[in-house]
């Protein structure tokens, strides 16, 4: 017993210690007494003393600690968590543009992984992964109960392994068997090309390291090759997860000459931030008309948010995922990983809180065919930052005065336009295949957009 107790207390002092000599101290007491908070950190200590000594098998004392660290993470929002060492090292290779998997974002709900992008020429999109797949088991076991970053780590190996994943999928009455392959996944984040002569097409998929560079290389390539003939921009934001937070803004910036990008209140309004871009669009300002859908999340609603409020865009297709936080990678000393945590909400430059609610399209335009039935209503509003367990709430009601609502369309649309573009594709149109245009019906109406934005390519030939 004596044994017991010198351990319960040891961890409960090195858990106050810890507390007390860091930054975290002043806020927790800010919800009890001290007395209080040394109460339940002895309570922790008794619960892991008793763990480490009666569980039926050997634990480790890291992984009991680790496993408490995921709990008190992930119970507070879907987007924070504990790192490990590896998956922290694994998260800054990804950002520098290459890791090794199948290819796939993925977040938490309901205690099973739901997917919500799979990377554009990964195993996951070539094996058929959709945005909203619900992932219910790896290699046959269930994947209830665990955390993300066990999923993850499941789900990453080495090249030229494969693994048998589960989905069970929005309108299939049976869950769908994938046996996928790993491999380096070296994504080719902005991909472009001349639609016609005289209408560029960028895809931007995520937003790592390499983000804004690749952008700038895009536009300048379709700059030299169309020449005065390039009308306008398609920019495809449909499906990205997102990514990094200067990346996001350095995009922006690159296609405004001035104004408010982002700004993010945090807990302290003194930890409150604003970004501004610099003079300078790398396009000239030609004419942009951005693509979003339920895929399109954190960083890229950002980008649209931005350009939508300055009127710098017209956004077309669906309601963005709404994902309005930003998480800060703390790192917890060598070889202790890191944890990830939800620090601040970010606001458009019109005030707007995107946070479980996204980005309204100027014009909504749908990527298959749904009737005004109540059960095709539900299906569009679900799989988004809403629906996950423990999502943050829109504070934009709490506010003293309400967030001004999106602007219109940046540009006065002659009537015929709008009339040209149709909001839903018509019987029998094959399903979305983004690398086919002539199969992307969003696109196809972006393209019907663009072309009637900007002088014509002769007239301005002839300036």
């Amino acid at each position: 017993m004596k044994s017991k107790l010198g351990v319960t207390f040891a961890v409960a002092g090195a858990f106050a210690a810890g507390i007390v000599a860091g930054p975290m101290v002043g806020a927790v007491a800010q919800e009890g007494s001290r007395a209080e908070t040394y109460r339940l950190l002895s309570l922790f200590g008794d619960v892991f003393g008793r763990v480490r000594a009666e569980y039926v098998e050997t634990v480790r004392d890291r992984e009991l600690v680790e496993n408490a660290l995921n709990g008190m993470l992930s119970g507070l929002d879907p987007h924070s968590s504990y790192l490990s060492p590896r998956n922290f090292e694994d998260m800054r290779v990804q950002t520098r543009g290459e890791f090794g998997g199948l290819g796939i974002e993925v977040t938490q709900e309901g205690g099973y992984i739901r997917v919500i992008s799979p990377i554009d020429e990964t195993p996951a999109a070539r094996a058929g992964i959709r945005p909203g797949d619900m992932i219910t088991h790896l290699n046959g076991n269930t994947t209830q109960g665990l955390t993300l970053q066990e999923a993850v780590e499941q789900m990453r190996g080495e090249r030229g392994t494969s693994i048998r994943i589960t989905v069970r999928r929005e309108g299939e009455a049976r869950p769908l068997e994938l046996a996928i392959t790993r491999d380096v996944i070296r994504p080719q984040i902005v991909r472009f090309r001349m639609e016609g002569n005289d209408v560029g097409y960028i895809r931007v998929t995520s937003f790592n390291e390499q983000t804004e560079t690749n952008l700038r290389r895009a536009v300048q390539t379709l700059r030299n090759q169309a020449g005065t003939n390039l009308r306008s921009i398609v920019l495809d934001l449909r499906n990205n997860p997102g990514g990094l937070l200067d990346q996001a803004v350095q995009v922006t910036d690159d296609l405004l000459d001035q104004g408010e990008i982002v700004s993010t209140r945090a807990r302290r309004n003194e930890d409150a931030q604003r970004w501004n871009a610099r003079s300078g669009d790398i396009t000239g300002g030609i004419p942009l008309v951005v693509l979003i859908n339920g895929g399109s999340a954190s960083a890229s609603e950002i980008v649209a948010g931005a350009l939508q409020d300055h009127r710098r865009a017209i956004v077309m297709g669906t309601r963005s995922f709404g994902k309005g936080s930003v998480q800060t990678v703390i790192p917890l000393g060598s070889g202790n990983g890191a944890i990830r945590l939800t620090t601040a909400r970010y606001y458009t430059p019109s005030g707007r809180s995107i946070q479980a609610t996204g980005i309204e399209p100027d014009i909504e335009v749908q990527s298959s065919r749904q009737d005004n039935s109540q059960q095709a209503s539900a299906q569009r509003e679900r799989d988004r930052e809403q629906d996950l367990r423990r999502a943050l709430r829109n504070e934009g009601s709490n506010a003293t005065q309400a967030a001004p609502p999106p602007p219109p369309p940046p540009m006065n649309l002659p009537q015929a336009t709008l009339d040209r573009i149709q909001r839903q594709p018509p019987e029998g149109f094959p399903s979305l295949d983004p690398t086919k245009p002539e199969t992307d019906f969003q696109l196809q109406q972006a393209l019907v957009l663009a072309r009637s934005l900007g002088p014509a390519p002769q007239r301005r030939a002839q300036r």
